[in-house]
Order: C-alpha cells, then sequence, then structure tokens
C-alpha cells in the first residue's frame, strides 16, 4: 500500500495523500482514512442501506468458484494480454464495482505470469459486505470500500478500467484512464439467465431485456472499439442452483412461490449470454 499512496487522491478534497505509520492514509488537509484489520480502505464515513449483503457475495464467490463465469474470466484475459502486450510498465488493472472480488482475482491469475513487469490490481466497490469478502479471500490487490462518484485515485492511473455487470461512472472512468488505457465493460445479453426468468416472471415484462440503451450510453462517452460476444450453459446441481438464487438480484422481485420452484429443482441448465464492450477515451 506504500509503495502505491501515490496512485491515491482525497475523495472530499481531492489532494494527494500519503501512507503514515499507522496505517491510514492522509491527505495534505488531514482527511484520513484507515487500513482496516483485514487489509482494505474504507473510504467512506457512512455505509448506504443495500440488498447486496454478505449471503450474496459468500453465494456469489461459491459460484465463481464453481467456474461459473470462467468463460467470461477466459475472454476478458485474452483481451486484456493482447491489449498490454507492448506495455513495458507494470499494468495497472481497476475493478470499479467489483463485488467480492473473484472475477478480479481470476483475471489477475491468467493476466500476471505475461506481463514484463507485473500487474498491480485494485478493486473498488461501495459495498462493505463485498470488499470485505475480498480481502480475506485475495490478498494479492488493494481493496477500497469508496463511491465510485467519488473515487479516490488520482489522474491517468489505469490502463485497464473493467465494470462487470455493475453500475459505471463514466466520467470518472475517463478521468483515471491512462493515456491509450482501455474501458472493458460487461453487460447482460437478451437471454442471460432466461432459465431464470422465465420461473422467476412467466410471461411478464420483466421476462424481457435489452441492453441497447446501456451501449449507446456506453458509446456516448468512449470510442466504442469492439463488440464480443459471450455465450455458453452451465449444469447445475441442486445447492448450486440455491446459490445463484441468492447471488442474482433477479430474485429481489420474484415471489416467494417462484423462488421455491426454482430452489426446488434438483438440476438446471442456465444460459450464460453477455457482451464485453471495449472503449477508449475520446482524443
Amino acid at each position: 500500500m506504500s509503495e502505491c499512496e501515490g496512485m491515491f487522491r482525497c475523495p472530499i478534497c481531492f489532494m494527494p495523500m500519503k501512507m503514515d505509520q499507522l496505517r491510514s492514509l492522509i491527505c495534505t488537509n488531514r482527511h484520513c482514512f484507515d487500513v482496516s484489520r483485514q487489509g482494505y480502505l474504507n473510504f467512506l464515513n457512512r455505509f448506504p442501506k443495500t440488498k447486496y449483503d454478505k449471503r450474496l457475495f459468500q453465494a456469489r464467490q461459491t459460484m465463481c468458484q464453481n467456474g461459473f463465469f470462467e468463460p467470461l474470466i477466459e475472454q476478458i484475459s485474452r483481451r486484456i494480454k493482447q491489449e498490454s502486450g507492448t506495455k513495458k510498465q507494470r499494468i495497472r488493472i481497476l475493478d470499479a464495482g467489483c463485488g467480492e472480488g473473484s472475477l478480479l482475482s481470476g483475471i489477475r491469475e491468467k493476466v500476471s505470469p505475461h506481463t514484463a513487469n507485473g500487474l498491480l490490481s485494485v478493486g473498488v466497490d461501495i459495498s462493505k459486505e463485498g470488499i470485505l469478502a475480498a480481502s480475506k479471500a485475495y490478498s494479492d490487490s488493494i481493496w477500497c470500500v469508496a463511491d465510485l462518484a467519488k473515487c479516490p485515485f488520482a489522474n491517468q492511473q489505469f490502463d485497464f478500467i473493467l465494470n462487470t455487470l455493475s453500475p459505471s461512472n463514466y466520467s470518472e472512468f475517463n478521468r483515471m484512464l491512462a493515456n491509450d488505457g482501455t474501458v472493458i465493460k460487461v453487460i447482460p445479453e437478451k437471454n442471460y439467465l432466461k432459465e431464470v426468468r422465465d420461473v422467476f416472471y412467466g410471461h411478464t415484462p420483466r421476462r424481457e431485456y435489452s441492453n441497447e440503451g446501456m451501449v449507446k450510453h456506453f458509446a456516448d462517452h468512449f470510442v466504442l472499439l469492439d463488440r464480443e460476444h459471450v455465450r455458453y450453459r452451465v449444469a447445475l446441481d441442486r445447492t448450486l442452483i440455491g446459490h445463484l438464487v441468492r447471488m442474482t438480484p433477479l430474485s429481489w422481485g420474484a415471489t416467494e412461490e417462484r423462488l421455491q420452484k426454482m430452489l426446488d429443482m434438483d438440476s438446471a441448465e442456465i444460459t450464460v449470454e453477455l457482451t464485453i464492450l471495449i472503449g477508449k477515451t475520446f482524443a
């Protein structure tokens, strides 16, 4: 953390920060942010109420560890290796909205051996529960509790900014992205978890989904270089179906009867269909 202190800026006054001997980052105006006992940095004074709780992040971690997002991790890692092939300095990756850290950790594991001077990976999320789970499970990255609208990082710090199935703040992404840096955003396609939607929402409008508005919003803020498609199916047993139900926000709008119908399944084939948007800042 001390070696990377120059990467940070105060989210309150935007001044540079230094690490002191008491394991705190302090800016020149004396705003102080502590490193927790678990090793993550907390940049929030108050934690917002959210449905993203400990149970959800534990379920997501279990699904990731059982390979649910492995083809996605492979494709993103391949793209990062392709984009960073000529870079001689250490690669810096920010996962904005990292949750419990499994995707970033998986990508780091695949990309790091192929970099000339190593890789610095940083995860940020507004959920304390998510960052706590990440810091306990993966000690090879820097983890921060922070608001994406006030990111605690200096300008042009990251070669890659990842944003996977989570909200974005494109003005902050543009500010933090290094010259010739790359934004990689993952959004759902219309068939993402369609079997879950069928059970939860039947023939109601919530069964259908379109991401065209998200694509247009991305293209309004970045040069859209590429739009990659990822589609595969995953076989789940009864236990993993339970973790999937707890992991996905789709369950928040379902009735108890429909939730139970999904949980009572002994097995299921689940479709994962995603789009990866690749962007650069406008010149």
